[in-house]
Formats: C-alpha cells, structure tokens, sequence
C-alpha cells in the first residue's frame, strides 16, 4: 500500500471567514458546499493541475514534433494541442465547473437574504457623504460584454434597482475561489501592499490615495485602516458593487474611504496632481486594449510629483517566460470569461507607463506576496503547485513620479 501523508493539505473551513456587519449568512448546507469548493480548488491546482506539464511533456509536445517538425512557436499552439488532449479536458472542465458552482452557491446565498442584505447596507450608506453614486456614468461595453469570472451580471448586474447583490456575491464567494488563499477577509492583497510600502517608505504619509476599479474594496480597505488620516478615492463604474463596498468598508471602520462611481477613463473631477498615490489591484486584466492606455495616462495626470503609481498583476509574458507556462496562464482568458487577460499580459506595461509620461529611470518592478494568519490560512504556493491566475502572488509594475 502507497504510504499516506502524515498531514494533508486542506484549506481552512468557511467559518474562518470573517463575518462583518453585511456580510451573508450562510447556511450550513452553503458553508459545506463552499468548503468542499474550496478543497476542489486547491486538490486541483496541487494534485491535478501538475499532471497538464506531464501530458504536455511527455504525449503533446511529442506529438506536436513528429507532425510538425518542429517545437510550437507560442502559447497559442500549445493551447490548441492541449485541448486535444484527455487530461488536459478533464482538469479543464472540472475547473470551470468548480467557477460555475461557486457562483451558483454564492448566488443562492445572497438572493435568499437579498431583503436583509439591502437593509444593512442601507444602515451605513444613506446619509454618508462618503458614498457618491452616479447614475449617468455607463458601464462600458467591454465590461457589459460577458459576465465576468461566470459572475451572473458581472460586477454591475442587478436582481432589482439599487440593491447590493453582485457585491455580496463576490465577496462570500472569493474565499471558495482561493481556497482561503488570501485570509479571513479575502484583503490579503490590500494587506500585502501595506506591508510592501511601510518597508519601502517607512514613516510615508501619503494625503490622497485614489484606487481604480475597486469593485467592493477588498485591497483599498487595508491601506485605509492603515493610514487612517490620508484621503482614499475608490472608484468603479458598478453601482452595486459600490454600494456593498462601501457598506462593508463602513463596517469594518474605514471611514476615511470614499467609493465613487466613476469611470477611470475620464478623471476630470480632479485636477492635476491631485493624488499622492494611485493604484489598481488585478484591474488591469479586465480593460480593453483601448481603455488601458487610457486609464494609464490620466493616472499619470492626476499623480503628483514625487507619487507612486501601483499596479498589482500577474507577471506579463515575456521571452523571459516559457511558452507553457504563458499557455497555462492563458486558461482564464478562455475558461473563465477573462477575455483580456491574454492579450493584456502579452503588452509592455513599462512602454505604457512610459507613453503616458513617465519616464524610464521612474520605472520599477516588484512582487507582493497575500499576507495573511498563517495560523489559520495557507501561505501562497510557488512552482509546479501554483494555480497561475489565482495564486496569492503578484508582480507590481510601478513609478515614482519624478516630474
């Protein structure tokens, strides 16, 4: 008999998520289903997911030599051959459905105390001049164009006008989606760039701080709690994921936090130089080749001399990186209704930045990794066991303005 492993790896149960005021109650049928999600998810990124390299090692790329004569020339090859193989069909589908369960059961949870949900959030936004809606701005086409991660309405859809439906779904759900990757609050993101900028500029105060595409906060509300003087713009488009965002953000005692509905594309609210930090946290991937550059310049516009402008992603692709891994990588551009995500990793971001004003000695680039209680939740994989796309890891593309 094979030897069994002293300990096995599993993710932490769901009743290690945080409960904050309007965060959805789960049953325990819910809970149980997403703590099986979430072991699904890890099972197939550290058992499963491995055997893809094996296939394409040993049956695929074989395969692809004796046809072609020759080993494939891009990620996109790779992808097309893989998809003809039996494991690779098999991970592929359950990892889609595990997507496509996780939205069924956070639906479920929040459509059954959408009444309750609406009535908390109500709590802490009416009244609060800390929340400013506006309904004349459109979501874009880009965004409107496919639900996002499987999302049912994506990050702006609602069951009825004004309620915080899709926001309370990303966030009960994310946990499942991670395997608990990213803590009791799903901030490990928000938690690592803290981290990050207290080592890098120790004693920093920065007095204005604008996030774009904050959806419901989950890495805006740690830099809030963490300098509770500064000023903090979260912006989205999604007025439902606003509306939750800011209730949660209230909740959890980030009061310094403003969630406007804005689009990143048009910052003319505010004037040059404005910001003395500006951010996206795995935002970029989700804009149109159009919409980047876009967003990239005004952010240069409004970020003062001497500011920091932060952007947390997955590595770009480069010629640095193997063709497999950018094909592995790839999956949620096809799978997971991400239809930028190849297209966007494959872009120079420095270029970008430097078009936007920048210039190149202003440049770095740096990795973050979630922090979170390793007590309780588990430390990000590297290697062959990372789930590429989903990991608790980021690379960081960033300037300090110098002019």
């Amino acid at each position: 008999m094979k030897p069994q492993p002293d300990k096995i790896d599993v993710a932490p149960p769901y009743t290690a998520v945080a409960r904050h005021a309007v965060f959805p109650e789960p049953s325990h049928d819910e809970a149980a289903r997403f703590d099986f999600l979430a072991n699904f998810n890890k099972y197939m990124a550290t058992t499963l997911g491995p055997g893809n390299k094996r296939a394409y090692d040993t049956r695929v790329l074989p395969a692809f030599v004796k046809e072609h004569g020759r080993e494939p020339e891009d990620r996109f090859e790779i992808r097309r051959a893989m998809n003809k193989d039996p494991w690779h069909r098999f991970w592929s589908a359950l990892k889609r459905n595990s997507m496509e369960m996780r939205q069924h059961n956070g639906r479920q949870m929040v459509l059954r105390q959408l009444d309750e949900l609406d009535a908390k959030a109500r709590q802490f936004n009416e009244g609060r001049d800390t929340l400013r809606l506006d309904p004349s701005v459109q979501v874009p086409r880009y965004q409107q164009a496919v639900d996002i991660h499987c999302m049912p309405g994506s990050y702006h859809g609602e069951e009825r006008p004004g309620d915080v439906s899709a926001g309370a779904n990303y966030d009960c759900g994310i946990f499942a989606t991670t395997a608990g990757g990213l803590g009791a609050l799903s901030d490990g993101g928000g938690m690592a760039l803290v981290d990050w900028i207290k080592r890098e500029r120790p004693g920093w105060s920065p007095k204005r701080i604008l996030d774009m595409g904050a959806t419901i906060g989950h890495n805006i509300v740690p830099l809030a709690l963490a300098f509770p003087e500064t000023e903090i713009i979260a912006i989205d488009t999604a007025a439902p994921s606003l509306r939750y965002g800011h209730a949660r953000a209230q909740a959890l005692g980030a009061r310094n936090l403003h969630f406007v509905q804005m689009n990143a594309e048009d910052l003319g609210a505010y004037p040059d130089g404005h910001f003395d930090w500006v951010q996206t946290t795995m935002y970029l991937h989700e804009l149109s080749g159009t919409a980047l550059p876009r967003i990239i310049r005004e952010g240069h516009r409004v970020l003062s001399p001497g500011g920091l402008m932060f952007h947390l992603e997955q590595p770009q692709y480069s010629d640095a990186m193997p063709l497999y891994e950018q094909f592995i990588r790839d999956w949620d551009a096809f799978n997971n209704n991400e239809p930028f995500w190849s297209s966007m990793h494959a872009l120079d971001l420095k270029s970008i930045m430097v078009e936007a004003g920048f210039s190149t000695d202003d440049l770095f680039e740096t990795g973050v990794r979630a922090v979170v209680d390793e007590s309780i939740f588990p430390k990000a994989n590297d290697g062959e066991g990372e789930d590429h796309g989903r990991a608790a890891y980021w690379h960081a593309y960033g300037a300090w303005k110098t002019a």
